[in-house]
């Protein structure tokens, strides 16, 4: 190990190494990069879940989920549901779907989701 590498080490902050351990997480799984998404074209993308809630979407139940690869952040909503089965904080998931903008956010609404091993 090199000078640089050990500078570069003691450098690199956590958000940085975090995001570079997710992007290497989702590559190679033939995903396009939430930050490569063109909105309004179907797209297969992946992430970790960063947080979940349950938010009413209409006085409709959705609990909505935000995932990241370390390129970017998308919000998965699904409407009319109080939970889903394996679905949990830093679980891997693929989502596929048509994403939009809402409110500046890359969207996805009741995307088929595929849970990835641990």
């Amino acid at each position: 190990m090199g000078l640089r590498d050990l500078k570069k080490r003691l450098t690199t902050t956590v958000e940085e190494l975090d995001d570079r351990r997710l992007h290497e997480r989702f590559h190679g799984l033939d995903l396009t990069e939430l930050a490569q998404v063109v909105p309004r074209t179907p797209a297969r993308i992946g992430g970790e879940v960063v947080r979940m809630k349950i938010q009413p979407r209409s006085g409709v139940p959705a609990v909505v989920v935000t995932v990241s690869d370390g390129t970017g952040t998308a919000i998965a909503v699904f409407t009319g549901r109080r939970r889903l089965a394996g679905l949990e904080q830093s679980r891997a998931v693929v989502l596929e779907g048509v994403p939009f903008l809402e409110h500046g956010h890359l969207t996805l609404l009741n995307p088929a989701y595929t849970l990835l091993p641990y």
